[in-house]
């Protein structure tokens, strides 16, 4: 049967069945799922576990033969087989059939599986494993889908994050669930259960390059000259890499022109910054009212420039070139102009 991933600890509690195929690419969903299946597995006393890799040249006649023997003292199992390609090939695909259609009652077959494509959910060996199992897929967590994600995963910890609080997370970690899910146990092991204010969240990330590079582009929306050059000293002397700084100036760099261009053609500023979280609203709205969508958009081909000098496509120190593009967005008039 299919299951969804919000659905696998239901599942799981009501019975244990004789095979999990799960599959996707997305490793922290699929690993997550993995552990939920072992985990019940071992409370219900499948103490052994047998790990297989089909790489190639596998044989899988290891699998039938291991399905036929019995356990050296008796006991329950798992086994734990991994298909990183998602395909079985023909005989992998027999051999998967053959052991649905008579599966051992003292083993657990779990299967993790890379992304499985249609043709292969409609294959034999496919039908026969969600016949008599569970089949679950997971998919990557879009930026859409990213504060929804954060909520349930900081709820399930016993947190009650403000909105503000889930969105400064989801903003930063870029769609990145193991980094999200790392902030999610550091902010329960600094703040325990209960209510988290997105005051709280700014506090414990403020040590960390990761969010120090975002301290900086509002700096720079705010036109504090001082404090950016600070920040931009401080980020290189702790051995952060230029492209992260420059990933978070491009990343808002094209969230300015595109506000820029709505304004401009008619929409109001505070519809436009409705998609800004609270206290990010008044560096953005300073800086939509510094600079045109024409300047922001000269500031995104210098970022591309930027981009080929950090690579050593192009000439110049990524350094000097960084500073001179946040004292633009600060606007601060250079020498030469941005183009």
């Amino acid at each position: 049967m299919k299951i969804f991933p919000d659905k696998l600890e239901a599942q799981l509690k009501n019975t244990l069945l004789p095979i999990y195929f799960f599959s996707g690419d997305e490793p922290l969903q699929l690993n997550e799922a993995a552990d939920a299946v072992r985990r019940h597995a071992r409370e219900q006393g499948f103490s052994e576990r047998e790990v297989m890799h089909v790489e190639k040249g596998f044989d899988w006649n290891e699998l039938l033969m291991a399905s036929n023997a019995l356990s050296l003292f008796a006991e329950k199992r798992v086994i734990d087989l991994r298909l990183p390609s998602g395909k079985p090939g023909k005989d992998g695909g027999a051999a998967l059939v053959e052991y649905a259609e008579r599966p051992p009652e003292d083993t657990v077959l779990l299967i993790s599986s890379g992304k499985v494509d249609k043709r292969s959910q409609s294959a034999k060996w496919y039908k026969a494993l969600d016949k008599v199992g569970a089949t679950l897929q997971v998919w990557p967590v879009d930026a859409a889908e990213m504060p929804r994600w954060l909520d349930q995963r900081l709820r399930s910890r016993g947190m009650q994050p403000e909105r503000d609080a889930v969105r400064i997370i989801a903003e930063r970690m870029e769609g990145n669930l193991l980094a999200a899910a790392q902030e999610v146990d550091k902010l329960v092991l600094l703040n325990g259960a209960g209510p988290l204010s997105a005051e709280q969240v700014e506090v414990a990330v403020a040590d960390s390059a990761r969010f120090d590079v975002f301290g900086l582009v509002d700096a720079a929306l705010m036109g504090d000259t001082p404090r950016l050059t600070r920040m931009l000293d401080g980020l290189r002397g702790e051995g952060v890499e230029p492209i992260l700084v420059l990933w978070a100036l491009t990343r808002e760099l094209r969230n300015l022109a595109d506000m820029a261009a709505q304004i401009e053609s008619g929409k109001g500023m505070d519809s436009v910054l409705a998609r800004v979280w609270g206290k990010r609203k008044g560096p953005v709205k300073v800086g939509l009212q510094r600079h045109n969508r024409v300047r922001w958009q000269q500031m995104l081909r210098r970022a591309a420039r930027l981009d080929r000098v950090i690579k050593g496509a192009a000439s110049g120190n990524a350094w000097d070139e960084l500073l001179q593009l946040t004292l633009l967005m600060a606007g601060v008039r250079l020498f030469r102009a941005a183009g």
